[in-house]
């Protein structure tokens, strides 16, 4: 909740940093597509650790970036020290305190016909921290401005560290199968559906990045308020708490790969009418509340996606791998915002680009085969 939360916000400050330390949203938009690259790279490598040691001492050490990157944000007064701050320290943070270290930790603690289901719990409890973490953030740049807005969201992020403690321990299913991790990394290599997951997972972070780190902008641009960016974003995270409570109820219960097929189709629906109509309080949390609905239902489904075909062993590994493909995604969407609007003064382009992305990855998503691998020689569990 704290990790997602506070990292979902961070688009709250794009606008009051840039117009303060006169940056074009270039600047900003590079550290948080640095940041996702950054999670991303690094994430396979939290989860290797994970899978072999536990989840504790990553979710600490991540913990402890996190918040030194956030505090450091604050005192950072040119293009270099916000990247290396926004970017380097919160990505490396993220990268072990994220999707991949916390969903497969929760994975694990349960049997296959409860596990889509609780995942989507974790999922939605992410969401949680979006919806709240948005208004505060606002209240708290209102009433303090942006620097000490971020020093108080640095300071939270230090209670990731004794939460993380608290799961020390050894990997739970480090006795499911003889496999090793060279094996399993080889296994996936050679999966058709493993790669197309992944290329559909890239859609999914071009586009939710783009909008939450662009739309407060793009929103005051066309003549609405701050106040309108916040409650969009947190609408996002209302609703995606029900989302991703659905998106890992229907996972349990239903083809994996046709629900994330619908969910970017909606997504394209959303988007479409968005700019087609015109922009007004009403359309916006109409779209917000869509949108919301499909926000990160995508995690809990690929992340199921990959333990129902090769297993929860190395579920942290594989999930985080995959989810480099979301991240790279996510670098694309932040940084295409805000080199699209620099040259064009618009965002016209990004969003046709986000519609056309989500008819590929609607498409990636159809002929995943979703099978659970069988291999010889597996060791039952002690």
């Amino acid at each position: 909740m704290i990790s997602l939360g506070t990292r979902q916000a961070f688009g709250l400050w794009l606008r009051p940093m840039s117009l303060d330390l006169g940056w074009g949203r270039e600047v900003f938009s590079f550290a948080i597509a640095l940041q996702n690259l950054v999670w991303g790279l690094a994430m396979p490598l939290m989860g290797a650790v994970a899978d072999r040691y536990g989840a504790g001492r990553v979710l600490v050490a991540g913990g402890l970036c996190y918040a030194t990157g956030v505090v450091a944000m604050a005192h950072a007064t040119d293009p270099l020290a916000f990247q290396l701050s926004a970017g380097l320290l919160v990505g490396l943070g993220l990268s072990g305190t994220g999707f991949g270290v916390v969903l497969a930790t929760v994975a694990r603690a349960y049997p296959p016909e409860k596990r889509s289901l609780a995942v989507g719990i974790a999922g939605a409890c992410g969401s949680f921290g979006q919806f709240a973490m948005l208004p505060l953030g606002q209240t708290l740049i209102s009433a303090f401005g942006w620097a000490s807005a971020l020093l108080i969201a640095g300071i939270a992020a230090f209670t990731m560290i004794p939460l993380g403690a608290a799961l020390a321990g050894r990997n739970a299913a480090s006795h499911e199968s003889d496999q090793s991790m060279t094996a399993a990394l080889r296994e996936a290599a050679g999966h058709r559906g493993y790669w197309l997951a992944t290329a559909a997972f890239f859609v999914c972070g071009f586009q939710t990045i783009f909008i939450m780190t662009h739309l407060p902008a793009y929103l005051v641009d066309a003549g609405l308020s701050a106040q309108h960016g916040m409650a969009a974003l947190a609408t996002v995270g209302l609703f995606n708490i029900l989302g991703s409570y659905l998106a890992g109820a229907l996972g349990g219960r239903y083809s994996k790969k046709l629900i994330l097929a619908w969910i970017f189709a909606v997504r394209a629906v959303a988007i479409g009418l968005f700019i087609a109509l015109p922009i007004t309080p009403v359309s916006l949390y109409a779209f917000s509340a869509v949108f919301g609905l499909t926000w990160l239902g995508t995690v809990p489904l690929t992340n199921g996606l990959v333990g129902q075909i090769f297993g929860v062993k190395y579920l942290s590994t594989l999930f985080s791998i995959s989810f480099l493909g979301h991240q790279l995604g996510a670098f694309a969407g932040a940084w295409a915002g805000g080199v699209l609007f620099d040259a064009t003064g618009s965002y016209q382009l990004v969003w046709i680009i986000t519609i056309a992305l989500s008819v590929i990855a609607c498409a990636l998503c159809l002929p995943i085969d979703e099978r659970a691998l069988v291999r010889p020689a597996l060791r039952p569990a002690p």
